[in-house]
């Protein structure tokens, strides 16, 4: 077969085209740090750098819920403490209240006091938390006590977050289950302690120190069981942290580049492209100047 001066030039020139690609096909990863640019460079990778990127996506998706529920559950526990308080408080002035070295005088004083704890309570139980009210179920854009007192909240659904997949978990706490009973509600037994103390009425404060004493127990339950999920919590937060650490290891193994071997790569590419261009130069057609130097 007769080799012509094209055919050589022709195949010079492919030759030359495909060292050029790989050449830049090698910077390019040395500049962007990633094994493909675009799907066609390699589809496999692509599709499995896709399904990576997806499950960090969901992991950091959870991990803001769980951050939410963090916070709803913290707030929780300071409402909680601070009722608590309160409430022992409350009670320390009915035991007072109902022994006769007092007198008329200092249990106005103490029902003063009583009034002050009441509004405290209220306030406490009207926390609100990025303009939503955590003790009113799921009807967080209404408080569950009005001003005055009176209890209001019909709300006792739970509010649910999902925090990892398929685990879904319940921040709020019921008011059912801190501010009532089946036959009275919290606010009603204060203001039943606050007539006691200014009456002087000393068996309607005796009942009230029972009364006082059956809500504080309420408060402290749903605070063990705040307790519990705030817990479950800290196990869910470390174990998508944990996932997220190996989701980018799978995502970075599969699509981030070793710069020691793409380096040695270019260098031994580079070498190829100048021999190819060495080589082509001596393919090219001489012309009469080159024979008359």
């Amino acid at each position: 077969m007769r080799v012509t001066q094209s055919m050589l030039s022709n195949q010079m020139l492919r030759n030359l085209s495909s060292n050029y690609s790989k050449f830049d096909q090698y910077l390019e990863q040395l500049h962007t740090g990633k094994k493909v640019s675009r799907p066609s460079d390699n589809p496999v990778v692509a599709m499995k750098g896709m399904s990576y990127r997806a499950e960090v996506s969901k992991i950091e998706q959870y991990k803001s819920n769980a951050s939410e529920a963090e916070n709803w559950l913290e707030n929780t526990d300071e409402a909680l403490d601070k009722m608590t308080k309160a409430l022992h408080r409350i009670y320390d002035l009915a035991v007072q209240g109902s022994t006769g070295s007092y007198n008329e005088e200092d249990r106005l004083n103490m029902m003063s006091e009583v009034k002050q704890l009441k509004e405290h309570v209220i306030d406490i139980a009207n926390t609100s938390v990025g303009g939503k009210h955590i003790f009113n179920g799921r009807q967080t854009d209404q408080p569950p006590v009005n001003k005055d007192g009176t209890f209001n909240s019909e709300n006792n659904d739970s509010v649910i977050i999902e925090v990892a997949h398929g685990t879904k978990l319940a921040v709020n706490t019921k008011p059912d289950h801190l501010f009532k009973t089946e036959t009275d509600d919290l606010f009603s037994a204060i203001d039943r302690f606050i007539a006691g103390l200014e009456n002087s009425d000393l068996d309607q404060i005796n009942a009230s120190i029972g009364d006082i004493q059956a809500f504080t127990d309420q408060v402290v339950n749903a605070r063990a069981d705040l307790g519990a999920r705030m817990n479950r919590l800290e196990l869910i937060h470390d174990r998508l942290n944990h996932q997220e650490i190996v989701a980018k290891k799978m995502m970075s193994d599969n699509e981030d580049v070793e710069y020691e071997e793409v380096i040695t790569q270019l260098i031994t590419q580079e070498s190829i492209l100048r021999a190819s261009l060495a080589a082509g130069s001596r393919t090219i057609q001489p012309t009469l100047l080159d024979f008359l130097r």
